[in-house]
């Protein structure tokens, strides 16, 4: 209708006559009225039969100004045909418009009443067979002066044929067109009238395979808005990048194939402390500090076939099968014995490759909830899982059960997840086939548009169960139990004392913005036991708490941060109750992430077979290997805050500065087991800066590079020298 009433502004209005019924006019406006272009009448459908039924259409308005109109809503207006008698009645919209359909064709009286408006009466008005007439009507509001003492009221309506008499005051124009010819009526009429879907559509067997024209945009070389596909093309259509069916002959055309394909080689060279016993690399520097510069490189090629059944868009899709093996090839140069392996003969240079599979799970989609997407759906296999924004407490790939979906148009997001974890291959962290006694149980909900538009709220419940075991890595170190306080059994049989962990997460976190500031923070409290820690040297309970907070505020094209991340420590090392906090296996993308040099690089604790803190970590946990090792509650916790500022200095180049202040929360464990009087709380300031970037302005190529320092504070004195730690890194990753 809105096509049709566009054709009303070149329809003539005037007022200050009034005519007769016979002349197709209304009182003080004059009747346009409008033929097809050209007087070329138009042709109907094939096949479709003739309409023997008229409608009416228009709009209500009161005209403020010669350039401004006001809808008139909620009027009522009554067609009384003269032949038969029948009334027919309707109410305009909020925008003034009415429309009625299946009119009988012949001659009508139109009246229209509207309360604070004066009555308007089109006296004969002819409605012809297959025709739409379209009227635009102009009502005088009885506020004005000029009306208000000599407005006469419409009389009652009369028996079929006898005209009303004098119609009241207003104007209108008025439009036709052929009602066959009109989509908007097209889709409310009956079956009968339409035509077959054949002489309207034309049926191609496979619609996704529809080729494209050849165009060129500008005559000079350059943009193309049709480029023909290519199998191995990822920026445009390909069949095997979910574009369009896979086999669509055979399955029908709902089953898409995504193959991915990714390449990254990363570098990192360091300086972090490392131990020099007697057999030391160079002859004579048996030290108990030996040189720490070591250089790491690893090759991983990751391939992700994705096989699912849907629309290929936002929607859910009804089911999915996905397969990603990844092959890492990495190797360690370091310049100190007793390294790459325990045994010195293996010097100080291991190259190690290992094939392992990240994902291999069938997602099934179990309901649909509601008509907006709302879903729940399942999914079994080896997954990727992050239990929280910032991947403070479970960021890993491993095998389980997920019942995950939203609600309320996606307001309500919700996980159930249950995993048994499988060993890690030591020196790629990717999985093996072997299976490990962890389990880990989780719930999360997410709630978008809490208190805030813009703010997401998410409340966490994880349990994790790791059962006693014995494990030596790839390289022939003891991971776990972790060798460090009371580890060997001292009584009949010795041996390593196993130990399980049995722990409860809660957490409250959240993440979006409050008006111009950006607000992430998160609250873990754990609860639970450990059956036999091995620097307690005995049974302890949990009772443990992190928090982390982050504002950031934009400005332009920089983006300034500052947080503050804490977890507690245990004052009381060999007592029943463990105070320090350690997540299940995090991954936290938090105060300079990867840009920090105390979140990346692992730092072992000279004089024990764990480290201070592991690489991707920013607890120091005090365990053996973050993915080998188990959780340690008995560790001195960390207080870190943080400055930085994040630059988009093109669309495709981005940089980082990023600051630390890095303190112990307590030292004791510390003391303890390095067997020092007096360890103090500074552990230092760190230094990162570094920059991405994203040649084509997509993911698919991707280069990271930065620099990062550790200048150690008294308490790091304490324990290592005052030498400066830093890392020079770098990264390619290549996607398909």
């Amino acid at each position: 209708m809105a096509a049709s009433l566009a054709f009303l502004a070149t329809a003539s209005i005037s007022s200050g006559q009034q005519s007769t019924p016979g002349q197709q006019s209304a009182s003080l406006g004059q009747v346009t009225v409008q033929k097809s272009s050209e007087g070329v009448p138009q042709q109907r459908i094939p096949r479709q039969q003739a309409l023997t039924t008229a409608a009416v259409d228009g709009v209500l308005r009161e005209t403020v100004s010669p350039s401004e109109f006001r809808p008139v809503a909620a009027a009522q207006l009554a067609l009384r045909h003269f032949e038969n008698g029948q009334i027919v009645r309707t109410t305009s919209s909020a925008e003034g418009v009415f429309r009625v359909l299946l009119l009988s064709p012949g001659h009508y009286e139109l009246r229209v009443e509207a309360e604070g408006y004066a009555p308007f009466l089109v006296p004969d008005l002819a409605l012809s067979a297959n025709e739409v007439t379209t009227l635009e009507i102009s009502l005088v509001s009885i506020s004005s002066a000029e009306f208000r003492s000599r407005l006469p009221r419409l009389p009652e309506l009369g028996p079929a044929g006898s005209p009303g008499s004098s119609p009241a005051r207003g104007s209108y124009g008025e439009l036709r067109h052929r009602l066959d010819s009109d989509p908007n009526y097209i889709a409310e009429l009956a079956p009968e009238y339409l035509p077959p879907v054949a002489d309207i559509y034309n049926v191609v067997p496979n619609r996704w395979a529809l080729d494209q024209p050849d165009y060129r945009r500008y005559p000079q070389k350059g943009e193309y808005p049709y480029t023909r596909p290519h199998w191995y093309d990822p920026f445009n259509r390909s069949r095997f990048k979910g574009d369009e069916p896979i086999w669509p002959e055979l399955l029908g055309q709902q089953i898409f194939l995504n193959v991915s394909v990714s390449s990254e080689i990363f570098f990192d060279s360091r300086r972090v402390p490392s131990p020099s016993g007697v057999s030391a690399a160079e002859a004579g520097s048996s030290g108990f500090f030996g040189r720490g510069e070591q250089a790491f490189v690893d090759q991983t090629l990751r391939f992700s076939f994705d096989l699912f059944h849907g629309d290929a868009s936002f929607k859910p899709v009804d089911w999915r099968i996905r397969i990603t093996p990844e092959l890492s090839l990495n190797d360690l140069d370091v310049r100190e014995l007793g390294i790459v392996s325990p045994d010195v003969r293996h010097g100080t240079n291991r190259f190690d490759d290992h094939l392992g599979f990240q994902e291999a799970f069938v997602e099934v989609k179990l309901h649909d909830l509601s008509d907006s997407y709302d879903f729940i759906s399942a999914r079994a296999g080896i997954q990727q899982f992050n239990a929280d924004f910032r991947g403070f407490l479970f960021v890993d790939e491993q095998p389980g059960l997920r019942i995950f979906g939203n609600w309320n148009s996606d307001g309500i997001e919700y996980n159930a997840a249950y995993f048994q974890f499988l060993e890690k291959n030591t020196n790629s962290g990717l999985n093996t086939f072997k299976r490990r006694h962890q389990q880990v149980v989780l719930g999360n909900v997410y709630l978008q548009d809490f208190f805030f538009p813009g703010y997401t709220a998410e409340f966490v419940v994880a349990w994790n169960k790791d059962d006693p075991s014995v494990r030596y890595d790839d390289n022939g170190f003891l991971v776990r139990p972790a060798p460090v306080g009371q580890v060997i059994n001292q009584g009949p049989g010795g041996g390593p004392l196993a130990h399980g962990i049995r722990v409860g997460y809660f957490g409250w976190l959240g993440s979006g913005h409050i008006r111009r500031i950006n607000l992430t923070h998160a609250f873990y409290q754990a609860l639970g036991e450990d059956t036999f820690n091995p620097i307690a040297g005995r049974r302890v309970t949990v009772n443990a708490q992190m928090a982390a907070g982050e504002l950031s505020y934009d400005r332009d094209w920089i983006r300034y941060r500052l947080s503050t991340f804490y977890t507690s420590g245990d004052a009381h090392p060999r007592d029943g109750r463990a105070r320090g906090f350690d997540a299940i296996d995090d991954l936290p993308n938090f105060a300079g992430g990867i840009f920090s040099f105390w979140n990346r690089e692992a730092i072992r604790l000279l004089g024990s077979g764990v480290s201070l803190t592991t690489d991707g970590s920013l607890i120091p946990s005090l365990r053996s290997t973050k993915e080998e090792g188990q959780a340690n509650f008995v560790n001195p916790g960390i207080l870190l805050v943080n400055a930085g500022a994040d630059f988009d200095i093109t669309p495709k180049l981005k940089g980082f500065a990023n600051f630390n202040y890095l303190r112990f929360e307590r030292t004791e464990p510390l003391a303890y087991i390095l067997f020092e009087s007096r360890i103090r709380h500074n552990i230092g300031e760190d230094f990162g800066i570094g920059v991405t970037y994203r040649p084509p302005l997509s993911e698919n190529i991707i280069l990271t590079g930065g620099a990062s320092a550790l200048q150690p504070g008294d308490g790091f004195k304490d324990i290592y020298t005052s030498r400066t730690l830093f890392s020079l890194f770098g990264s390619a990753k290549f996607t398909f």
